[in-house]
């Protein structure tokens, strides 16, 4: 997922089809590494969101207003004053750089046309947005950069502005085949990586891809390829920069399930069938405002639920811990029915004995076997079998706690664990409002009075369609599960959950219709998806009708019991029509 010089082509190629001959109407600086232009022309308004955020650096058309402070920062008043109403005259990228160059032209105080340019950076932790006039004298720039923090380049008012030198990488549009297979040959690095590190804007991912196209293992050190096959390389990347000088970029998302993992302004031919999908886009705009506000999702409710975690994950330990220690407790009573044995036959035996003997060898009548039985010499064989008979009542007193105990912890570490599975199935804030109230309804958080109020719970099970027109629905938590199959299920709608490890409650709705065998699949797939055994090729999935279920007296929402089922292996799937 990589902002690199083939995305920056794509995004001037879109720039220089919208907003060139059009007119900058408003600036907004929403915040202190970011820029809002409306920009008016060509008989539609457009908003372009620049941002030079050190870990989300980008540029895209949005819909999105943003509200802005009230006192404008200096950087955007310094442009209002120069280049408002200023006309966009071209949008260029120097070499497949990370840079984008919009040129404005404007008056000036006295009247004259004036050209000024706007540079943005896009270079990750040294992304910057940077003011220039028409000699490249740096008028201002989102960020300062001294000396101080870097010795390469300063960006400051009065400077000229240069393109950050990056060493001896080629540019790709421009390279001859001669040139390009001396500069690979000369790498120690394997094939995909000396492309990236030897050629501008190229990203890892698309390195990857060239060598793919060229049907050549990019893993392998680049000195073990042969001149015809750098040839195939170099044609390969010629494929590449071809859409780049046309225009023909395909803006994609490649999917994992439902987690975005790469883009690109390419086909990602490597990554066609198996777990990967994609999805196509019109625009890269579009592309990177929908990657982007997922991704942001997604750290929202990472940060949102860190919280929660922490509490779940403490909560399991000390479960865990508990768990091992009645264990090794339990197996400390595994002798009790040999002390009890014991006790009796020294009852039978013991008559014999004279006193002072360290054992008595006897015949075992539950077994005809001969045994021997330790003794304290200082007692007599009635106090011996006292001695056993209290050992054994001790350890049957602790085996039956314990396995009381037992029971219960591991009831709890079975909830707790499906918490855990509900926190990673959850996509919105919105979901993590039950988990929080089941986590206080069990103790593990306090319970704040708020005059009785109960928190608005507006999160609702997926709801996906099957192949065939059925509807499937899926618990996002134990709460939602319990809601699902004894209210929502009818007796014979079908359930589906993953065997042995935590998951979502899956109910198909027959409408009296005779289910097919794909819909058990399809449904299947997601009870998979939606459980802990997620991240397995497969998943064993127990399934049966809805009124075979019962619930377990006293346990906590959304466990069940069942003594006749089904069952299937499934592949962890998630890609169905969803229904909003």
């Amino acid at each position: 997922m990589a902002f690199d010089g083939i995305v920056i082509a794509n995004l001037v190629h879109d720039l220089n089809q919208k907003i060139v001959s059009g007119r900058i109407s408003k600036i907004a600086q929403p915040e202190k590494d970011e820029l809002l232009f409306t920009i008016k022309g060509n008989r539609e308004t457009l908003r372009l969101l620049i941002s030079a955020n050190a870990s989300l650096p980008l540029i895209y058309f949005t819909e999105n207003n943003k509200p802005s402070p009230l006192t404008a920062p200096n950087f955007c008043m310094l442009l209002r004053k120069h280049i408002a109403n200023g006309r966009i005259i071209s949008v260029t990228q120097p070499e497949m750089e990370r840079i984008i160059r919009i040129e404005v032209e404007h008056l000036d105080e006295m009247g004259d046309l004036r050209r000024k340019y706007l540079v943005i950076e896009l270079m990750g932790k040294h992304s910057n947005i940077i003011f220039c006039d028409e000699n490249d004298m740096i008028l201002d720039s989102i960020k300062h950069i001294s000396a101080q923090v870097s010795s390469v380049r300063e960006v400051l008012p009065g400077r000229t502005w240069f393109i950050p030198h990056s060493g001896e990488k080629k540019n790709p549009l421009t390279i001859g085949e001669d040139e390009f297979k001396e500069l690979i040959k000369a790498t120690p690095h394997p094939l995909s990586k000396a492309l990236y590190m030897d050629l501008t804007g190229l990203s890892p991912v698309v390195a990857a891809e060239i060598c793919h196209l060229a049907s050549l293992d990019g893993d392998i050190s680049a000195k073990e390829f042969t001149d015809a096959e750098l040839t195939h390389l170099y044609h390969a990347l010629g494929w590449v920069m071809d859409d780049v000088r046309t225009g023909e970029f395909k803006p994609n998302i490649v999917y994992k399930g439902e987690k975005p993992v790469e883009f690109a302004s390419i086909p990602l031919t490597m990554m066609d069938g198996g777990d990967y999908r994609k999805v196509d886009y019109t625009s890269i705009s579009e592309l990177l405002e929908r990657y982007y506000a997922e991704k942001s999702t997604v750290s929202r409710i990472h940060q949102k639920s860190t919280d929660l975690r922490k509490i779940i994950s403490n909560a399991l330990e000390r479960s865990y811990r508990k768990l091992d220690l009645q264990q090794k407790q339990l197996k400390d009573t595994e002798k009790r029915e040999k002390f009890r044995i014991y006790g009796e036959l020294l009852n039978t035996y013991g008559y014999g004995l004279s006193g002072g003997e360290k054992s008595l060898k006897c015949l075992n009548y539950y077994d005809n076997e001969e045994i021997t039985i330790p003794l304290d010499p200082t007692m007599t064989a009635q106090e011996n079998a006292k001695k056993y008979f209290e050992k054994y009542n001790k350890q049957k007193r602790t085996f039956e706690a314990v396995t009381e105990q037992l029971a219960q912890t591991k009831a709890e570490v079975d909830h707790l664990e499906s918490i855990s599975t509900s926190m990673d199935i959850a996509r919105l804030e919105e979901d993590l409002v039950q988990i929080k109230e089941e986590l206080m309804e069990y103790g593990y958080i306090k319970r704040h009075y708020n005059g009785g109020k109960k928190p608005k719970i507006t999160s609702k099970p997926y709801h996906y369609l099957s192949s065939d027109g059925f509807h499937m629905y899926v618990g996002k938590n134990n709460y939602q599960n319990e809601e699902l199959t004894f209210k929502v299920a009818n007796g014979n709608d079908w359930w589906f959950h993953a065997k042995g490890v935590p998951g979502s409650h899956v109910i198909v709705k027959t409408e009296g219709k005779e289910l097919p065998d794909r819909v058990y699949e399809e449904a299947g797939a997601l009870a998979a998806f939606y459980s802990k055994g997620r991240s397995n090729p497969k998943v064993e999935i127990d399934y049966l009708q809805r009124k075979l279920l019962k619930k377990v007296p006293g346990a906590a929402p959304g466990f069940v019991v069942y003594h006749e089922n089904y069952s299937l292996m499934a592949s962890p799937n998630a890609d169905f029509q969803e229904v909003k």
